[in-house]
């Protein structure tokens, strides 16, 4: 098993799906990284590692707004030439788009969602969908974020405001997920 596989088969490998949704997915990002590289964006499935940044101690999420999508959403994004490990993927997405230097995961590695989304069509690309792993990462010091653009502000907020702000449904389930851990 390559490189390219081998970080992706381990997590998969331990993901356990909550849906039977969630199950298709799953089988469909193993058939695509069995099929061949499952990470470039020129592929119209590619995976993708996302993460809801958590402070425990104040029980609080972070949110980032996008602005192609004009909407709240959790912090991550495509995986660079050479990389292949989803986590470190989602680590470096969240360290470049909230400045927060501290992050680890939390509580644990492992992924809380794995979803299917689709992507419309814009200038630059046509349609296709993110199979995006998504995980919790934790900051001891919420204030030192910074929005890696004007553009796309970083907001904290409890959960249930989060769950306010947010209109995407993946979102909202990955939000359902994480928050009986912060209020364990």
């Amino acid at each position: 098993m390559s490189s390219t596989h081998r970080a992706l088969a381990h997590v998969l490998a331990r993901y356990r799906p909550g849906t039977a949704a969630e199950h298709a997915d799953v089988d469909r990002v193993r058939a695509l990284a069995e099929a061949g590289d499952p990470w470039p964006r020129s592929n119209p499935l590619h995976v993708t590692a996302s993460a809801l940044i958590v402070h425990p101690d104040s029980g609080r999420v972070l949110l980032r707004r996008h602005p192609r999508h004009r909407s709240w959403l959790l912090v991550g994004g495509h995986a660079d030439p050479g990389e292949h490990d989803p986590l470190a993927i989602a680590l470096r997405e969240a360290q470049e788009e909230t400045g927060l230097p501290d992050l680890t995961p939390w509580p644990d590695r492992d992924p809380r969602h794995l979803v299917i989304v689709p992507v419309p069509a814009n200038s630059r690309e046509e349609a296709h969908e993110h199979a995006d792993l998504r995980f919790v990462l934790a900051t001891a010091d919420p204030e030192r974020v910074r929005p890696e653009h004007p553009d796309a502000p970083l907001r904290w907020l409890t959960p249930a405001d989060a769950r306010a702000l947010v209109t995407e449904a993946n979102i909202q389930d990955t939000l359902s997920r994480v928050t009986p851990l912060l209020a364990g």
